[in-house]
């Protein structure tokens, strides 16, 4: 009996991690069931076998630092339910990347993770054009949104931005393959895959979304020091004010080309004065988890006629949004983290010989970067159904060390 319900726990937390990304398509409520089952099983799985649960990882203090001050932060809180939900949360985000590096097998598993994760991009990019073609998705029904006169695909998520953040992690690990793995037909038939992914991203004519997956792309072409690619992409970047919707074009004339408001808007400017001032009234350990936007309306300063933002609100800014909850000391420690987790991804990448993983552990840092990147302009790692790509692919590509050609105690470094 127990062996059996050892391998069903097995076989769980196996096709959980697969399953998990395209999950995230459909809806919340089906990727918060994977995630149940991953939790549940992987914890059935340990207590039967009774082995030692997690597996060192590179970002282990950094973000166990981070979590640390974040429960300080709630001293701070006003509502200390709604600061416990936030601790459960970061709870949450580090067992999705502590189990996915213990629990990552094999090669197989690798391909079949990566597939998935195609799958569920290429399904959200479909229904994005068929939203635009239709007036509505056929996953959920929902209709297309319009902003300057422009429509703008949401698919199955609740607006475009949230779609735009969605496929930006995913879209690099398309165009890497394609580029730098796959030959012949195969090369082509990935090669449409990431075209129909970044034609997702378009649709959703989200501007930070645009960025991240541009930049994307530059940094892996850097890194394989591809000048072709590079090329084409100083050229569409050059030419790109010509290729803009004249609605774009209109818009930016509105707003006399102000490179801040063509970027942000008005009311996200709005927002980072009001966040900064939320800083300065509490600089060390924040407002406390998960209250920013119960707290906002407290450090409101005068907001112009056309900028105006309403009394409850999320920073639209990460790093503006964790400095606000737990303040500096833990803004500096989430820095901390990233710091820890890209010096191993380049550590990873130099110690992998396996061309298809080390073309996977490039797109998937690219992709780390460009969910950030994003992250600019929106707290996508404070929307619960999104933020899990970030913990996920950083799950992912902590687990590749077990591909490593040196020991994995070079891949940990100095954190």
């Amino acid at each position: 009996m127990r062996d059996k319900l050892i391998r069903s726990a097995d076989f769980t937390v196996y096709w959980s991690i697969v399953l998990l990304p395209f999950s995230i398509a459909i809806a919340p409520g089906f990727s918060s069931s994977f995630i149940g089952l991953l939790f549940f099983g992987f914890l059935l799985k340990k207590a039967l076998k009774q082995e030692r649960f997690f597996a060192r990882t590179a970002i282990d203090l950094p973000f166990f630092a981070f979590l640390a001050i974040s429960i300080i932060s709630i001293s701070n809180s006003h509502d200390y339910v709604s600061s416990v939900r936030g601790v459960l949360k970061l709870v949450q985000n580090a067992l999705i990347f502590l189990i996915f590096v213990e629990e990552l097998r094999d090669r197989v598993h690798v391909k079949r993770i990566v597939l998935v994760m195609l799958a569920g991009a290429v399904l959200s990019s479909f229904d994005a054009v068929w939203q635009i073609c239709s007036g509505k998705d056929f996953i959920r029904g929902n209709s297309l949104i319009v902003n300057i006169g422009l429509p703008r695909a949401t698919a199955a998520f609740p607006n475009a931005n949230v779609l735009g953040v969605y496929l930006v992690p995913i879209a690099p690990l398309a165009f890497g393959l394609a580029l730098y793995f796959f030959e012949n037909k195969a090369k082509i038939g990935v090669g449409f895959i990431a075209g129909l992914i970044a034609t997702g991203i378009i649709l959703t004519w989200s501007r930070f979304a645009g960025i991240a997956f541009y930049l994307s792309l530059l940094l892996m072409s850097v890194a394989k020091k591809d000048k072709v690619v590079v090329t084409c992409l100083v050229a569409l970047l050059v030419f790109s004010p010509f290729l803009i919707p004249r609605n774009i074009k209109n818009w930016a004339r509105s707003v006399r080309y102000n490179p801040a408001v063509f970027l942000f808007n008005g009311d996200r400017i709005s927002i980072y004065r009001n966040s900064v001032n939320m800083i300065a009234h509490h600089p060390f350990f924040g407002v406390g988890l998960n209250t920013f936007s119960k707290r906002y309306l407290e450090y409101k300063l005068p907001e112009p006629a056309e900028a105006k933002t309403g009394d409850t609100i999320y920073a639209h800014n990460n790093f503006l949004q964790i400095a606000g909850e737990v303040g500096l000391l833990g803004l500096a420690a989430f820095i901390w983290m990233l710091y820890a987790l890209f010096a191993y991804c380049i550590r990873l990448y130099g110690h992998i010989n396996d061309n298809f993983l080390k073309t996977a552990a490039l797109a998937l840092s690219a992709g780390l970067f460009a969910f950030l990147v994003n992250g600019i302009a929106e707290t996508n790692l404070y929307y619960s159904r999104v933020a899990i790509i970030f913990w996920y692919c950083a799950g992912f590509i902590l687990a590749l060390k077990k591909f490593a050609d040196q020991p994995n105690q070079n891949l940990h470094g100095s954190t």
